[in-house]
């Protein structure tokens, strides 16, 4: 880095630092307020509401980074602009483009911190919160529909070598990701239903199995009709084979990872298990819109940093008798709010009328970017 950008630099920083910090005591408080209707419910005491928001706070700094990142930029640049700093810089050569490139490596280190939070330590520290939450309740997951969750299996191969779909219905998904009351109906290659297994739990073992436990099997084996009479396809006739084992390894290709979408929202998972759990709905012809949406959410948000920077950079270029710095910085408070939310509304106009997901993901930040690049042109002419 040349002088003039590790200046640049530490002032924004410094100035990041102190207002994402700013902003994330801002939300703690009202994440705090907002999960006291819980306090008193269960063994959910005062500290576990403190330990949940707690632990909610790497995905807000995440959301704030972006936005963060702008008000700096902003507040160093109004700064300079009003000490005439910025005049003195141009004076001496500095070109809008070549300000352009250093301000976009000092939001190199920014980017690398956003998808860091938002792919490694969010995530985990989500399903951490709802997993606390849920035990000091004494809850369980997935209890939104009296039938509990109902999951399609992928096809698997069955041991005589046909193909078959299963389709799995769990009463309940506790928070160490063990399954209860667990329904497996099993249909053959011409989608009769061939096999009924009922049991009371099951835990996941690597890398592809499910112990089940309490099992009650029941296989259906079609009965021919008695000669010289026609088969019926509207009432077949069935023999039942029941067995009860205490334990059953069940192979299949659903995972706890395919599961913990019911503990955080589709914008908080990683993109790994937004990806495996997208192949997963893929190969059961299930509809994708709304995760592929977050997936590509998830891939181009942490550039949004540099979206901001460059919205920033124009305010280096207004003198102080445009106006002053705390009209400066709340401006750029409000454009941040204003691409958080259009961001959000794309996303949600994006899946309603089954946009392409690259493209609902990538126009707000495209929006934004033009309009920086744009005021970033006038600002150099005038």
């Amino acid at each position: 880095m040349r002088i003039y950008e590790k200046y640049f630099a530490r002032q924004v920083y410094l100035t990041f630092i102190f207002i994402l910090f700013a902003f994330s005591g801002l939300f703690f408080f009202f994440d705090l307020i907002n999960e006291l209707n819980s306090v008193g419910h269960g063994n959910y005491k005062f500290t576990y509401a403190v330990l949940r928001v707690a632990l909610q706070a790497p995905s807000r700094l995440y959301e704030i980074i972006p936005v963060a990142a702008l008000i700096a930029a902003i507040y160093v640049f109004a700064q300079m602009a009003a000490s005439s700093e910025f005049t003195i810089f141009r004076v001496s050569g500095l070109a809008t483009g070549q300000a352009l490139r250093s301000l976009l490596k000092i939001g190199v280190p920014l980017v690398l911190l956003t998808y860091l939070i938002g792919e490694v330590v969010g995530p985990y520290t989500d399903q951490l919160s709802e997993k606390v939450r849920l035990e000091a309740l004494g809850s369980a997951v997935s209890t939104d529909f009296k039938s509990g969750v109902w999951v399609k299996d992928t096809l698997t191969t069955r041991a005589d070598g046909q193909q078959a779909t299963r389709f799995v219905n769990v009463g309940e998904l506790q928070p160490d990701a063990t399954i209860t009351n667990v329904r497996i109906y099993e249909f053959d290659s011409q989608f009769r239903l061939s096999n009924v297994r009922v049991a009371k739990s099951g835990k996941f073992q690597p890398p592809g199995h499910w112990l089940l436990k309490d099992v009650t099997d029941t296989e259906l084996i079609g009965v021919p009709p008695p000669q010289n009479q026609p088969t019926d396809a509207l009432a077949p006739v069935y023999r039942a084979t029941q067995t009860s084992t205490p334990e059953y390894s069940l192979r299949s290709e659903l995972t706890p990872q395919i599961l913990s979408v019911l503990l955080v929202s589709p914008d908080r998972m990683s993109m790994f298990n937004l990806f495996r759990y997208i192949q997963h709905l893929t190969e059961n012809h299930q509809d994708t819109q709304r995760y592929e949406i977050a997936l590509w959410r998830k891939l181009l948000y942490p550039f949004a940093v540099f979206v901001m920077l460059v919205l920033s950079l124009p305010f280096a270029y207004l003198h102080t008798r445009a106006g002053v710095v705390g009209v400066k910085v709340f401006g750029g408070i409000m454009l941040g709010m204003s691409f958080q939310l259009v961001n959000t509304l794309f996303s949600h106009i994006g899946n309603l009328n089954t946009w392409p997901a690259p493209l609902t993901a990538a126009t707000p930040g495209l929006i934004y970017l033009a309009l920086g690049l744009l005021g970033l042109k006038w600002v150099d002419r005038h």
